[in-house]
């Protein structure tokens, strides 16, 4: 893994440790818990509402799990906001 910049933390695979790099280089920011906190609810009431678990919340708040793209969606409608307006993408094109 020399030059890769990789960081093997651990006992993570291989494989893991890409996936680690990869989230770390997406550069999104999420705003689950923000637009969570403007409604009072809490992560519970989010999933009911959603119809998934609350630990399903809790990964998606704090980076452990990116939503599909179909809980994304709804997530944006619960909220009333665009898709982008709760996973900011920061990455730019390498010219």
């Amino acid at each position: 893994m020399s030059g890769s910049g990789a960081i093997r933390i651990g006992s993570r695979s291989e494989a893991e440790t890409k996936i680690i790099n990869l989230k770390s280089e997406a550069n999104v920011e999420n705003r689950l818990k923000y637009y969570r906190d403007e409604k009072g609810w809490s992560q519970g009431e989010l999933a009911r509402r959603l119809g998934v678990s609350r630990q399903t919340i809790n990964a998606v708040e704090t980076d452990k799990y990116d939503p599909s793209l179909p809980l994304a969606l709804r997530m944006a409608r619960l909220f009333g906001v665009a898709v982008p307006d709760l996973f900011i993408d920061h990455w730019e094109p390498v010219e």
